[in-house]
């Protein structure tokens, strides 16, 4: 008996474990089974998850890597506009996030076919959770250049973000990461280092970055994702606002410029800036 063809694609962005298989979601197992595409970023990988998970993928693997990501690409939009279902997943954790994906789903999303999501596992969140960091609001900022200096203008970038940031890095250069950042955050940052996160030999290493510095003299092995607390607030309790703005306005702006200006400049509230230079003479502080 002939079946009814499937007349939608779909794209599947499944997550996979960062550690322990028990924590891949449900859902993946029934994605591997029933995927008329699977690609994933290394298929070795994938048998051996497949193997673990008890599932037997059926469909067609294809490998889907950094490497031939552009190249690829067409060839599985074409897949999804002919209503196939292709699943993508990665070696570990989200697709798109520091792996290949991103280059998948904006051509799906061109030519109007559906996207999905498996949620899963993200050493990310995972990362930030541990870090005893404040989580309200963060940065995610990859992996930093390879090059000392393009790595240094990359984290002088963000010296100055009140955001808590976050980056993977490989093993064997993750002291020359942390050194940098005592150098361009300053040696009491808090920060923490998360290795090897839902595995056997987990650690998480809190403490300011000049401890961490010390710490990775040491062998740093496994994965490695580095939580770093953002900027502190500037002190600005002894400014004197209206003076900046006096200054900012004789350079020929209004005064209401003037005062986004320096708000801008120092970090503060306008409404802080602003009450403090229309406050009469001689009135309270």
């Amino acid at each position: 008996m002939e079946t009814a063809e499937r007349e939608e694609g779909l794209l599947v962005l499944a997550g996979t474990p960062i550690g322990r298989v028990a924590d891949a979601p449900p859902r993946l197992a029934e994605e591997l089974a029933s995927a008329d595409v699977v690609a994933a970023e290394d298929t070795r990988r994938l048998a051996r998850l497949a193997a673990e998970l008890g599932v037997e993928v059926t469909g067609r693997v294809v490998s889907y890597f950094e490497g031939n990501e552009a190249q690829r690409t067409p060839a599985l939009v074409e897949a999804l506009t002919r209503g196939e279902r292709v699943l993508l997943v990665t070696d570990a954790g989200m697709p798109s996030v520091s792996d290949p994906g991103f280059r998948l789903v904006a051509g799906a999303v061109a030519v109007g076919v559906r996207v999905t999501v498996v949620p899963g596992p993200s050493a990310v969140l995972t990362a930030l959770a541990l870090s005893a960091l404040p989580v309200d609001r963060f940065c995610f900022e990859g992996f930093l250049p390879r090059k000392a200096g393009e790595r240094a203008r990359r984290l002088a970038e963000v010296a100055d973000d009140p955001r808590t940031l976050v980056y993977f890095e490989a093993p064997h250069r993750t002291a020359a990461a942390l050194a940098a950042m005592a150098e361009a955050f300053g040696p009491d940052r808090p920060a923490a280092v998360c290795r090897e996160l839902t595995k056997t030999y987990e650690e998480v290493v809190r403490g300011p970055l000049s401890e961490l510095v010390a710490w990775a003299q040491g062998e740093v092995r496994g994965e490695v994702t580095l939580v770093v607390g953002g900027a502190p607030a500037p002190d600005t309790s002894d400014l004197d606002w209206a003076a900046l703005v006096e200054a900012e306005t004789a350079t020929g702006v209004s005064r209401t410029d003037a005062v986004k200006a320096v708000a801008r400049r120092h970090g503060v509230p306008k409404r802080t800036v602003y009450d403090a230079a229309h406050r009469p003479s001689g009135g309270p502080a």
